[in-house]
């Protein structure tokens, strides 16, 4: 049994909560013999709000006792009112200094630089926070890049889901990556994506368009990945010129048609490596991605991994 503790405060988000207490949980329900305990703790005992007005029942933090084996701070829009509050810094800082590893979600890693745990350490926070951290912590190496990062025993997670990718890498951590691609599946979640990728995922960098043919075809280069979807193909389906559906897609999804492709092929390609034994060329081939070197090459410049380094990830072999 480990048991983690989820520190929450008045506004904290409720994702950053029941994401990663909901992995925690899936794990009791799927491998009881690995299984967690988690508990809520905040500065009182009692409700505590969060931002969309739900009520959470936690414990005091001041009277927790017994071996802790995690500590996950919450974050929320209403981090910068708590960051001053002794109460609360001083209370992750002592539960920190019992925990075989701490960590945090969203802008909860402010409270753990108040705290001092992050000092001469790499981590990440929302990137709409990124800039604001830099500021205020000077002695902490902010990348606001990744979904995830692990630094010592200290893990740091971007922006609220990413909260479930960051619970999912500590049950891979603690348990082997095929428990966590079973609570992945369970939770019909992503299949454990790489902390190193960047927050920024395929729906992030491109939006949907306006246009219902954009739309429409947004959805056939994702169906159709071996097909040919080179922009005087694509422009001529949308019923453009090249020069005008190229200005008109980068517009409207925020990238440009090939970037858009390549990405889609690549994530093609994720999903054949994750559920599947293909070869390397076999995968890039039905992926769109022509041979084993462009696999490569995606991978590297999307999800800084290799494709290999992801396919281990989602093997049933235990690490």
């Amino acid at each position: 049994m480990r048991r983690v503790l989820i520190v929450i405060f008045p506004g904290f988000q409720l994702l950053d909560l029941a994401g990663p207490a909901d992995v925690f949980g899936t794990v009791a329900v799927l491998s009881p013999e690995d299984c967690y305990q988690v508990e809520v703790v905040a500065v009182r005992a009692g409700e505590v709000t969060a931002s969309n007005g739900v009520t959470v029942t936690a414990s005091a933090l001041g009277e927790v006792a017994g071996p802790i084996d995690t500590v996950l701070v919450a974050g929320g829009w209403s981090v910068p009112d708590h960051v001053e509050d002794e109460e609360l810094v001083a209370g992750i800082t002592a539960l920190a200094r019992r925990a075989r590893r701490v960590a945090s979600v969203c802008n909860g890693a402010f409270l753990l630089a108040q705290a001092g745990l992050l000092e001469g350490r790499r981590a990440t926070t929302h990137w709409v926070a990124a800039e604001d951290m830099r500021r205020r912590y000077s002695g902490v190496e902010v990348d606001a890049d990744p979904l995830y990062i692990e630094d010592g025993d200290v893990w740091t997670a971007a922006g609220v889901l990413s909260g479930v990718d960051l619970a999912l890498a500590l049950v891979a951590r603690d348990h082997g990556h095929a428990l966590a691609a079973m609570v992945a599946r369970g939770l019909v979640v992503y299949l454990h994506r790489a902390g190193g990728q960047s927050q920024f995922s395929t729906p992030m960098r491109a939006m949907t368009p306006r246009s219902e043919p954009l739309r429409e075809l947004q959805a056939y280069i994702d169906s159709n990945p071996c097909a040919d979807l080179s922009v005087p193909t694509l422009a001529a389906r949308a019923g453009m010129s090249e020069r005008h559906f190229s200005r008109v897609f980068t517009e409207q999804t925020g990238v440009s048609p090939g970037r858009y492709v390549e990405r889609s092929r690549g994530e093609s390609a994720r999903r054949l490596l994750e559920v599947t034994g293909l070869p390397m060329d076999t995968v890039a081939r039905q992926a769109g991605l022509g041979s084993p070197e462009t696999l490569y090459r995606v991978f590297r410049r999307h999800w800084r991994i290799t494709p290999g380094e992801h396919r281990r990830r989602f093997r049933s072999k235990e690490r």
